[in-house]
């Protein structure tokens, strides 16, 4: 299990993380999600021991992360730009893994060659930005790690390559309780194959729960009326609020039945209560904090 309590991160007088209290389960493939600039970056380098936190703990089942060896050699880190050592042949970087973590699998590492088919005798500086990436985690999944933190890693990918990865995450988690942490601004691709997510906004957290649950919690409500009542769900949580014609469109967090039984009050003429994506509620949450953007995706 993940513990951050009271957390802060400053860069000068700038607080650009900010978290009282957050637990991420073993066994959890967690999007974090935000506007650019919330924090998210920083966060995960604090979670991968990479930066010192200004105040607050990291706690890796109850032990800190900052400069903790054996921790590390169970954890690693696909930042968004990765970083290899130049001239270095895919063959010589997983000598260097092997050496760094003690649980990196030969029979993996080769059954990753199969499903990659580059050459491991190659330069990986001579790659394309994509073949980087698929060498990333290629040494990482070998590595077998306990948890593995992912900061845009799906960049650059083509669908099939995706989906494999995905596959062989989804695989570890299932077979060996592997924690992932993903942060992505491909909110479908989140939405595919993470079950906790959590957003944060300026480097607080704005929603940290399971997915389905969030999924059921917020709804897109189409009603028509011949004469609008006044006031229409005016003692409901609405987070967006548009008319087209005399059509309304609501976002409304809350319980459904709650939704369903105060339509049926009001009478209306026409009424759908529609699923939204996680998308969706990402942008009318956001919105009701007071991110502007525009309604491309009602």
């Amino acid at each position: 299990m993940i513990s951050v309590q009271h957390l802060k991160k400053k860069f000068e007088k700038e607080c650009v993380v900010d978290i009282d209290d957050v637990m991420i389960e073993r066994g959890t493939i967690y999007g974090l999600l935000g506007s650019n600039g919330a924090g998210k970056t920083t966060l995960l380098k604090m979670l991968s021991g990479i930066i010192k936190p200004t105040t607050g703990t990291i706690l890796f089942e109850n032990e800190p992360i900052y400069e903790n060896k054996k921790l590390k050699e169970r954890l690693i880190f696909i930042p968004d730009q990765p970083f290899f050592f130049q001239h270095y042949s895919i063959r010589q970087l997983a000598d260097f893994y092997r050496e760094q973590y003690p649980s990196f699998d030969e029979a993996r590492f080769n059954e990753c060659e199969q499903i990659f088919k580059l050459d491991t005798k190659k330069k990986v500086h001579t790659f394309s930005k994509g073949m980087q990436r698929q060498v990333s985690f290629w040494l990482a999944l070998s590595a077998m790690p306990d948890y593995l933190i992912l900061d845009e890693p799906f960049d650059g990918l083509d669908a099939v390559v995706r989906k494999k990865i995905k596959n062989l995450i989804v695989r570890d988690v299932a077979e060996r309780n592997m924690t992932v942490l993903i942060s992505s601004h491909n909110l479908r691709e989140v939405e595919d194959l993470c079950n906790y997510i959590g957003i944060i906004h300026r480097g607080k957290y704005v929603i940290h729960r399971d997915i389905d649950d969030l999924k059921t919690d917020v709804h897109k409500v189409q009603i028509a009326y011949k004469t609008t009542p006044k006031a229409l769900f005016s003692n409901f949580n609405v987070l967006h609020h548009e008319t087209r014609g005399s059509v309304h469109m609501f976002i409304i967090k809350g319980d459904l039945d709650a939704i369903d039984s105060y339509i049926k009050e009001t009478a209306p003429i026409l009424s759908d209560v529609l699923p939204l994506t996680l998308e969706e509620i990402f942008v009318y949450e956001m919105e009701g904090i007071g991110y502007a953007m525009d309604h491309v995706l009602v």
